[in-house]
């Protein structure tokens, strides 16, 4: 037989999917890795015909392969395992007998769906993609391209701009961040948006001098210039406070909170942007007013 092959050829794998295949192959290879030889891999996504399924058998009889298949159509799946019984090649269904297995155990029908995995892949996608715009659009970097985020931070400095940004980002939320420079109007671009997906971060002004303090001395700089003097912080945190008023952006304040908190907080004020914008959002119940 022709999968009978001398020890020095290379086992040859037909992945067949009416999908990605990207299942198939991460287990054909996990299973191979088992195996110190090397081993020739072919995939055939997008199989959704019975003639393409009668070429790819024909081709795996020529070639002695070993045919693997996560076909969700069990039509489809039914005449992979006949066409390859009468060709007499070696076939595994994946992903027939486990799908099978669990409606026996739960009593659940499964909904035989092609491409359902491909689905989750997509929101993976989406994830990653927020976080190389997040990376792009860190501290107003990029403005050309801002107007395509879900998000906008904006803030002085020292306000968890950047944590707060790649946490929503790994959330699947395009977010960019845009400092707020003292004695410099807000950027254009900024000002431009939809004053609904734009946050603008507040603190206690005695919880960003401690944060400024101590950045100051990592870095070895003096301790009494402008950046951590009190009277300049606390300035800095009114101007802002009444430019993100005047614009009618969502004001939160980040003082004693995690980034996971105030993440959840822009997410609840985000998800409820169609309702008409006050100057200042109210304090869900339980938490400390501005």
């Amino acid at each position: 037989m022709a999968q009978d092959a001398a020890p020095s050829s290379r086992p040859e794998v037909f992945v067949v999917s009416d999908g990605t295949g990207e299942t198939a192959v991460a287990s054909v290879r996990a299973a191979m890795s088992q195996f110190q030889t090397r081993w020739r891999l072919r995939t055939f996504a997008e199989t959704r015909t019975a003639s393409q399924l009668d070429r790819i058998m024909q081709l795996a009889k020529e070639s002695g392969a070993l045919v693997v298949f996560t076909l969700v159509d069990q039509g489809l799946a039914r005449d992979a395992r006949q066409v390859a019984g009468e060709r007499g090649v070696p076939v595994v269904d994946l992903l027939g007998p486990l799908i099978w297995a669990v409606a026996d155990h739960s009593g659940l029908a499964p909904q035989f769906r092609s491409g359902a995995l491909h689905g989750m892949n997509a929101e993976a996608l989406r994830r990653v993609e927020a976080v190389e715009f997040a990376v792009r659009h860190d501290d107003g970097a990029n403005l050309h391209t801002l107007a395509r985020a879900d998000l906008v931070l904006t803030g002085v400095s020292r306000t968890s701009k950047t944590p707060l940004s790649m946490y929503l980002a790994h959330r699947g939320y395009k977010t960019g961040n845009v400092p707020l420079v003292p004695g410099m109007d807000l950027l254009k671009e900024v000002l431009d948006l939809d004053p609904r997906k734009v946050f603008g971060l507040v603190v206690s002004p005695a919880t960003l001098l401690e944060v400024r303090r101590s950045r100051i001395r990592a870095l070895g700089a003096p301790p009494y210039i402008d950046y951590a003097d009190p009277e300049t912080v606390s300035a800095e945190l009114q101007r802002a406070r009444r430019l993100f008023r005047e614009r009618g952006f969502r004001i939160v304040d980040i003082t004693n909170r995690a980034v996971e908190e105030n993440a959840a907080r822009i997410l609840q004020l985000h998800e409820s942007w169609h309702a008409e914008p006050g100057p200042e959002a109210p304090a869900p119940a339980g938490e400390r007013p501005d």
